[in-house]
């Protein structure tokens, strides 16, 4: 009996209506265009607005898309994973909120925070029950709505985070095709350098906390980049060596779109040609745990079946990760 597979079947993405451009940034903050596009790449990100708006709000039409895509009922789905820090609620998970908006039912369905690497957690891990044989069909979902926990008066992460969100169905293959293999990790120490402050069961919300403007999140830019430029890049090699990968043999690179700098480093390391690198960053920003999700939706028509992909990533806590995908369809 051939080993199964869980091979991504199909792709979905959104953004909001609403640009957020550097030149509004440089009248909320002390900041201009040339300073933001230098050190990060960014020229606008997207931002959902409206009262009463969350991440399920932008979860939810990725899904609807996904399922008319794939000629699929919302009562086919097996099980629905959202990778998000942004919950619409501490409680009930988002995807049990996504489930209900889209009329999927009686499937198995969670979150899954792993910050901005949560995308590919989430998809390493509904790859496996796709693997034992337990599911047919799942959809993986990265959302976040980072306008919601990010401080418009801190010029040092306003310029970076927008809102966004993709999804992808896996379904089993026998050929071949879909995730080959997988490598996550994390270190705590992480958990002192992004954060953020209050909201949890350590420091529940109070006057004084929203007062102190400590719900938003909190980055050491310098330690972060140290740490992300190093270990987005060492895991993505180190898959390509694991699987017996040149860089000729990669097709795309689907890098976490936290900072160019980074995304530069992770190519060089692998030695893939830049025009083999997926990169929306000047379009949206850093939408966490949308950003793989995203690229794979806007270069969906130009993949081909039995193209060898490497998704890499690194997040808070910090997390990092990589997977190996090989193609399962040609647009």
């Amino acid at each position: 009996m051939k080993a199964i597979t869980a091979a991504i079947k199909g792709v979905s993405g959104y953004v909001p209506d609403y640009v957020l451009t550097n030149a509004e940034l440089e009248t909320m903050v002390d900041t201009n265009d040339e300073w933001i596009v230098s050190r990060t790449g960014i020229k606008e990100r997207r931002i959902l607005k409206g009262e009463g708006k969350g991440t399920s709000d932008l979860a939810t039409p990725c899904v609807i898309d996904l399922l008319k895509k794939t000629k699929l009922k919302p009562e086919d789905i097996d099980l629905l994973i959202v990778a998000t820090v942004t919950g619409d609620h501490v409680f009930p998970a988002t995807a049990t909120i996504v489930c209900d908006k889209v009329g999927i039912k009686n499937a198995l369905s969670f979150d899954i925070n792993a910050a901005c690497s949560g995308f590919l957690f989430a998809l390493g891990t509904a790859s496996q029950f796709i693997e034992t044989g337990k599911y047919k069909n799942v959809i993986v979902v990265g959302a976040d709505k980072m306008s919601a926990i990010t401080n418009y008066e801190d010029r040092a992460t306003c310029i970076i985070f927008g809102d966004g969100a993709g999804a992808v169905l896996l379904q089993p293959d026998t050929e071949g095709y879909g995730v080959k293999d997988s490598i996550m990790r994390s270190d705590g120490v992480g958990r002192n350098f992004l954060y953020q402050t209050a909201g949890g069961s350590v420091k529940p919300p109070t006057l004084e906390t929203v007062k102190n403007r400590e719900h938003y999140a909190y980055q050491d830019g310098k330690t972060v980049f140290k740490y992300a430029v190093t270990k987005m890049a060492d895991v993505a090699a180190e898959i390509m060596e694991d699987n017996d990968l040149s860089s000729d043999d990669v097709a795309w690179l689907v890098p976490h779109q936290a900072n160019l700098r980074i995304i530069d480093a992770t190519g060089r390391r692998m030695g893939i040609d830049p025009n083999k690198v997926m990169i929306n960053i000047e379009k949206y920003g850093n939408t966490t745990s949308g950003t793989i999700p995203l690229c794979l939706w806007e270069w969906e028509k130009k993949l081909k079946k039995g193209d060898n992909i490497i998704l890499a990533a690194f997040g808070g806590g910090f997390t990092w990760g990589s997977v190996y995908i090989k193609w399962a369809y040609d647009s």
